[in-house]
């Protein structure tokens, strides 16, 4: 790393949990000041506690993404705290796949997906706008999504969530530049987050995995039962199936570690071996 990390301000959303705790944990021990919000308040109190020992700090601020109140008083509890925002990570976000078949089903969630990846993103950066450029600087990462790249069977409200927060965050690098970094991860399909659970159906996994899904499947249960090859499981190897999502924390992290004048646009992180074909 390049020691850019320690004394910085950094917001981040969905931090009770998965992806998001990761980063922040990541942060805290290299001595950021991490204002993570989240809507499990339980959860971002275990946070603060797994991380009291470190060499930053980790306030935990109940906040509903979708409600652009919430994330501002998200935003102005860090600036209470510690007078500025450097980073901002709209991390939270959801994953109903479904095919529009499934529209009876998948109604409720597609709304709340929008809301959450979407309007929660949108919420963040706004909220964090006006503080970043009256500084004269700022970082703001989304988390996109390779499902964003391309229209996917089975994805179309997801993609076309993960589409919507590439299209936004290039527009708000275009306006800001000289003062907003702009960073978009991109995750491969991260089995262990957990993101999964969130799936209407799970045959919509077909549109990203293609040719390659009765694979994925037949390595799923190898994978669900701990019966994977080694070295389908070891990060050295090329045939490593599926990243650790602390893989994908430590390149958000990577992306932060830079000096001001420097901005990692766009980050996608992939296992070697993994069955996706986007």
């Amino acid at each position: 790393m390049s020691g850019h990390i320690e004394g910085k301000v950094v917001v981040v959303t969905g931090a009770g949990g998965g992806f998001g705790r990761l980063t922040a944990e990541l942060l805290v021990g290299m001595g950021a000041e991490v204002v993570g919000g989240d809507i499990d308040g339980e959860a971002l109190k275990a946070v603060e506690a797994e991380t009291a020992a470190d060499t930053g700090s980790f306030i935990g601020v109940p906040t509903d993404v979708t409600r652009r109140a919430d994330v501002e008083r998200l935003v102005r509890t860090a600036v209470e705290a510690h007078g500025s925002v450097d980073v901002m990570i709209n991390n939270a976000g959801t994953m109903p796949l479904a095919f529009f078949s499934d529209h009876a089903e998948a109604h409720a969630a597609w709304d709340r997906c929008v809301d959450i990846n979407f309007k929660g993103v949108l919420n963040g950066i706004t909220a964090v706008y006006d503080q970043m450029m009256a500084q004269g600087h700022g970082h703001v990462v989304n988390i996109s999504s390779i499902y964003g790249n391309f229209p996917v069977l089975g994805a179309g409200v997801y993609g076309a969530t993960k589409a919507a927060v590439n299209v936004l965050s290039e527009s708000l690098r275009v306006e800001a530049q000289g003062k907003i970094k702009v960073t978009v991860v991109k995750p491969t399909g991260v089995v262990a987050t957990g993101i999964g659970s969130t799936m209407i159906n799970p045959q919509a996994i077909t549109g990203i995995g293609g040719q390659n899904t009765p694979k994925f499947f037949e390595n799923y249960q190898k994978y669900a039962s701990g019966s994977l090859p080694a070295e389908m499981t070891d990060p050295g190897s090329t045939a490593y199936w599926t990243i650790d999502p602390r893989e994908l924390a430590e390149n958000v992290v990577y992306a932060i570690d830079q000096p001001l004048g420097v901005s990692i646009s766009e980050i996608t992180v992939r296992a070697t071996g993994e069955n996706y074909i986007l």
